[in-house]
């Protein structure tokens, strides 16, 4: 039987100390400004080019977009976290793996032309997603990038725990990025160095850098 908070979803068109969680009037925002090497590794890649079609998967922000079309490249933006958390529930994790849910999650967000993209910001949208919902997101980014692209992707490096600091990324420049830190949110698994390899195996390679706020960034050539 489908769940109640599927009804109806489917007639529709389609080094900084860390935040203690408390209440809502508790949570303060912390704004972090450092170097990102897998950010300066995306921009590299591309240095040169122009016209090529991004995706960006942490919503509209309009630094990120101005940064991109400025770089004389077109930028589509999907909100991916809002999306799983109207589809699912926010950190309903058990339920991703229900088969209506997954097909309404990728139609709301990736239902894009094979090879549509040059490139694709996923920032830390992967870790938030469990199995089998993830197994299904990774293989239509497969299918929605253009051989040769490159994907940038977040992941908590701390293995101990089941939460993240809840994110948002904005950024600076080509090598620079600030990271706009309230609350947490619950992880669905956690993630390392080989079981991102394995998660990755049909791309060409797969790329990490580790960062002093237990962040590894990671650069995947499709």
């Amino acid at each position: 039987m489908l769940p109640d908070r599927f009804k109806g979803l489917f007639n529709e068109s389609s080094n900084p100390r860390p935040t203690r969680r408390g209440s809502a009037q508790e949570e303060k925002e912390t704004h972090i400004e450092r170097q990102s090497r897998g950010l300066d590794q995306f921009f590299f890649n591309i240095r040169g080019l122009s016209g090529l079609s991004l995706l960006d998967l942490g919503g509209a922000v309009q630094e990120n977009i101005e940064f991109v079309t400025n770089l004389g490249h077109r930028v589509t933006t999907q909100a991916f976290l809002q999306t799983l958390d109207q589809t699912f529930g926010r950190d309903a994790v058990n339920e991703h793996s229900h088969p209506d849910g997954i097909e309404s999650f990728l139609n709301q967000n990736l239902a894009f032309p094979d090879a549509t993209f040059d490139g694709v910001l996923l920032w830390d949208t992967l870790q938030y997603i469990s199995p089998a919902l993830l197994a299904a997101t990774i293989s239509e980014l497969y299918r929605v990038t253009r051989p040769g692209s490159y994907m940038l992707a977040f992941f908590n490096s701390d293995d101990k725990t089941q939460v993240s600091p809840n994110t948002k990324f904005r950024i600076v420049d080509a090598n620079m990025i600030r990271l706009m830190q309230k609350g947490t949110r619950r992880q669905a698994q956690s993630f390392n160095n080989r079981n991102l390899e394995k998660l990755f195996s049909k791309f060409d390679s797969v790329k990490f850098f580790l960062t002093r706020e237990s962040l590894r960034e990671v650069i995947i050539r499709r």
